[in-house]
């Protein structure tokens, strides 16, 4: 089972350059519990990244560069399959 709606889908996030910038987003109710990954731009992001920190549907990059600006999507995934936030949008300046 994975549900349609998010209990808490990532809002709009502004940032300095430097700041750091957290993107929260609280999955479905699924069975099994659906595990979140994060999308920038179309792109999976890996967690590889040393600014990057996914951890429990929150997304926190250590020290926003510009380059991290972009439109971002939260992705709750369990067996049953997988479901897309609507899209929040990381301004850094």
């Amino acid at each position: 089972v994975l549900r349609d709606d998010f209990r808490q889908p990532p809002g709009d996030v502004v940032v300095a350059v430097g700041d750091p910038a957290i993107l929260e987003c609280v999955p479905p109710r699924g069975h099994p519990e659906p595990s979140v990954s994060w999308r920038k731009d179309g792109a999976q992001l890996s967690d590889k990244d040393q600014r990057l920190t996914i951890r429990g549907g929150k997304l926190m990059v250590a020290s926003a560069r510009k380059s991290d600006a972009g439109v971002y999507v939260c992705v709750a995934t369990n067996v049953v399959g997988e479901r897309a936030s609507e899209p929040a949008e990381l301004v850094v300046f």
